[in-house]
């Protein structure tokens, strides 16, 4: 197994790799598992991978020529950037509406043009692989009986946040981390271009809330709140803060005192947000880094409804481990869904969509106990090629209406990944602020949502599938979970569900 550091410096070993100059042989694990990543991405978006003249496979996401010629020119007229200092926390601010949030994501998506889908086969490949390893990270810090909630989507977009606000070496350091190499010459028209990578962001975004409402499938909500919390005094950059707009479209920057006393501090932050967005959010901000000066919090709801679901009548049982159990709420259907069980891996896959390229996946293990282990097996950079196996099946499908809450602080999982100087004391955020800033928690908070939909019928009136009879899939103890769209091949959440009432 590749050690921390050796993932960390891919981009020199993938550099070479891309040049011919190191075997594929020479590579270490990490650096093959993600030189295939590549490869594919590559494919995707159908580059000349065998071109003579070498081709940044990530160019579509990097600086133009055009754009590298214009930075380089020097100007001793070129202003430096605005800057403003946020208002209190305690200023007037009026409540997110998600529906004008869904209509800008839509919008997004319907401008799509054949450039903009390799750019979104980029970044949904890049996002997973970041998913992937990160759902692997917060799945190691909890215990076995704890459920688990992570979107790939904030999560990559809270780094790609970061890299637009950094110099190097950090940028560098974050372009690697996101999983796009340099060139050996780091030169600029291999280096990123924050803008495109958040603005692809929104258009996967987009994807998945496009689809809802069509054919008669229920609408889905997905809504991206951003909160910069600074000490205060301290000056953030305009076009730093405006450029986080396709990643989340309500950016609060706000200030108040971190330092004075940290606990009042999480909760004033906490009561903010909740009158702002009216999220009921678990495991909220508890404290801060009393010497921080910048909180960077992403808040994000997603809300979807199952068409052909009902609610079953009364409370049903969901069976914790082998001797516990609770009464929770369950959704049940009869129809005919894709479906797939292997005894070798001892899993079954249920796909239920949630639109006409948008999936909920239900991952069950044959075995209870084996819930770890197929977690390790199914949640890999190879997931969706399982998808391939799914065949149509006349099921009677019950599950727990799920409301799902969690959140994980990114400075967290990076020290679990052996990176916590990435967003470390010593990190260059010189596109965010001129004063030497503290990166204190930077927390992504989740609220996932399905439920029955609305206008379907009760159980007892759904009408039975013709053909052989209905396979009986009841998840009432725990499983896996993840959101996916067809289009963009973007995983927009990952999860376990080990107990539907506890909160993640």
């Amino acid at each position: 197994m590749a050690r921390p550091e050796e993932e960390f410096v891919l981009s020199r070993e993938l550099s070479r790799r891309f040049h011919g100059s190191k075997r594929a042989s020479e590579m270490s694990p990490a650096g093959v598992s993600l030189w295939a990543t590549v490869l594919c991405l590559s494919a995707w978006a159908g580059l000349p991978a065998a071109d003579r003249v070498y081709i940044h496979p990530f160019h579509l996401l990097a600086y133009s020529k055009s754009s590298c010629d214009a930075l380089k020119e020097p100007n001793a007229e070129t202003p430096q950037d605005p800057t403003f200092t946020p208002v209190p926390i305690q200023a007037k601010t009026s409540p997110v509406d998600e529906e004008a949030l869904r209509e800008q994501l839509v919008l997004a998506a319907q401008k799509l043009k054949d450039e903009d889908r390799k750019r979104v086969a980029m970044v949904g490949g890049l996002l997973n692989v970041m998913g992937f390893r990160m759902y692997k990270t917060l799945s190691e810090t909890q215990t076995t009986a704890g459920g688990a909630v992570l979107s790939p989507t904030a999560l990559f977009g809270t780094l790609a946040s970061f890299y637009l606000g950094a110099l190097d070496p950090t940028a560098n350091s974050l372009q690697v981390f996101l999983g796009v190499p340099g060139d050996e010459e780091q030169s600029c028209t291999s280096r990123l271009d924050g803008h495109k990578v958040l603005s692809t962001l929104q258009t996967i975004q987009g994807l998945l809330a496009l689809q809802g409402g069509a054919g008669g499938q229920p609408r889905l909500l997905l809504s991206t709140v951003l909160g910069l919390f600074t000490a205060p005094g301290l000056s953030l950059k305009q076009p730093f803060v405006q450029g986080l707009a396709p990643f989340a479209p309500v950016t609060l920057p706000r200030s108040l005192d971190l330092s004075t006393d940290p606990e009042l501090a999480a909760e004033k932050i906490n009561r903010f947000m909740q009158a702002v967005t009216g999220w009921k959010m678990s495991s909220p901000l508890t404290g801060v880094s009393p010497d921080s000066t910048l909180l960077f919090n992403a808040y994000v709801h997603f809300q979807g409804q199952m068409k052909g679901f009902s609610l079953l009548p009364g409370l049903q049982e969901f069976w914790v481990d082998n001797t516990t159990s609770v009464s929770v709420p369950m959704l049940s259907s009869t129809g005919t869904f894709q479906y797939w069980s292997d005894a070798q891996s001892n899993l079954s896959v249920t796909r239920v969509p949630l639109s006409e390229n948008v999936n909920l996946l239900l991952i069950q293990p044959h075995c209870a106990s084996a819930l770890r282990e197929v977690e390790a097996l199914t949640f890999q950079h190879d997931f969706l090629r399982w998808t391939k196996n799914l065949s149509p099946r006349a099921i009677r499908l019950t599950l727990p209406q799920l409301v799902l809450r969690g959140s994980y602080d990114l400075q967290d999982l990076l020290a679990q990944a052996k990176l916590p100087g990435l967003l470390g004391p010593k990190a260059n955020l010189g596109k965010i602020s001129d004063a030497d800033l503290r990166v204190g928690q930077v927390l992504n908070s989740v609220l996932f949502e399905v439920k029955a939909d609305k206008g379907a019928q009760p159980p007892e009136s759904v009408q039975q599938p013709a053909g052989p009879e209905a396979l009986d899939v009841t998840l009432n103890r725990p499983f896996l979970f993840a959101v996916y769209d067809q289009e963009s091949t973007a995983l927009h959440f990952l999860g376990r569900v080990a107990n539907p009432l506890s909160a993640l």
